[in-house]
């Protein structure tokens, strides 16, 4: 089976390390890199199996006469025009899940940096300045996860050894998840009045886009604090600066903003109670080691299927994270 990676670069990786690890993987089948625009074109007319960010491969829907399989190494499938793939019979998985480990992380990192104030530490120890000085603690805390996908599940999880009370707020509360209680969209005023730290990790829709503005905000109790690893957009960036400048809640850790990226001049920069990343909870030098391992499961399974006839059956192949 011919497998063909597009350009992209991931975290500063070049799409040559994936290839090195899909061979690796899949050592019975051809993988090939596209380096320019020409290879892309010519490799995908002839490619069983496509990855990359996707743009190259729906430019080329059209010639390429024997693909099945186009593997996005994102999370997001957005940004491509999935009736074009269906109407082509090429199915279409996403790195789902990916993140996971290293956006909870963060948002470990980020809780307990809130609690105890390393910021205070690292401001006085830029000083040399001995000074104790009040802290808090996680433990005995309620954290409430916006979203329990893949990342606010592992959030979740990796929250339990903490001894704090969890709550969950998704779009489809029978579905459960591995925190205390779970509620609806519905009922996010009164999550957010239970709520100690907020944890956003959910998609970027119009149903969650401004979720957190300033009714939402002043349910919030004062000693509150957010850690936003979803998208800017999710909170309302005004509401949240008149928040913090009048006390309203303790403070933020903010991964993603809106605008991205921030402008020099925003008033977030110069708030003492705000931590601020570039978009980067998401960075791991693992990431193409886990899109690879997503893939080679798929083609296996397309390799199967082709060995014992039923390669037409396409919707009965069980790819991980299929999207179409």
């Amino acid at each position: 089976m011919r497998i063909v990676v597009t350009r992209q670069k991931i975290h500063g990786h070049p799409a040559a390390e994936y290839v090195d690890l899909l061979r690796e993987r899949l050592p019975g089948h051809e993988v090939v890199l596209a380096d320019t625009p020409e290879e892309e074109r010519e490799l995908i007319r002839t490619a069983d199996v496509v990855t990359g960010e996707g743009a190259a491969a729906e430019e080329h829907l059209g010639q390429a006469e024997s693909l099945r399989l186009f593997a996005g190494v994102y999370a997001g499938v957005g940004h491509l025009d999935l009736d074009a793939f269906e109407d082509a019979g090429v199915a279409v998985t996403n790195a789902s899940g990916v993140h996971a480990p290293n956006i909870s992380e963060y948002v470990i990192g980020a809780l307990v940096s809130l609690a105890r104030d390393f910021r205070r530490a690292t401001r006085q120890q830029d000083r040399r300045e001995w000074r104790a000085y009040r802290t808090r603690e996680l433990y005995d805390s309620t954290v409430t996860v916006v979203g329990l996908g893949a990342i606010g599940t592992a959030v979740a999880e990796r929250l339990e050894p903490f001894g704090v009370e969890t709550l969950g707020v998704r779009y489809t509360p029978e579905k459960g998840g591995p925190v205390d209680e779970v509620y609806g969209f519905d009922d996010l005023h009164e999550v957010l009045a239970r709520t100690d730290h907020l944890v956003l990790a959910c998609p970027l829709t119009d149903a969650t886009e401004g979720l957190i503005d300033r009714e939402a905000l002043r349910t919030l109790p004062p000693h509150a604090t957010l850690v936003n690893i979803a998208r800017g957009p999710v909170v309302d960036t005004d509401d949240l600066v008149h928040a913090l400048r009048w006390n309203q809640i303790r403070g933020a850790f903010l991964d993603v903003t809106d605008p991205e990226p921030l402008p020099e001049d925003h008033p977030l920069w110069g708030l003492d109670d705000v931590r601020i990343t570039p978009h980067n909870a998401g960075h791991t030098p693992r990431y193409f080691a886990r899109v690879a391992d997503i893939l080679a499961g798929n083609v296996e399974r397309l390799a199967d299927a082709d060995a014992t006839g039923d390669a037409g059956a396409a919707d009965d192949l069980g790819l991980e994270n299929r999207v179409v």
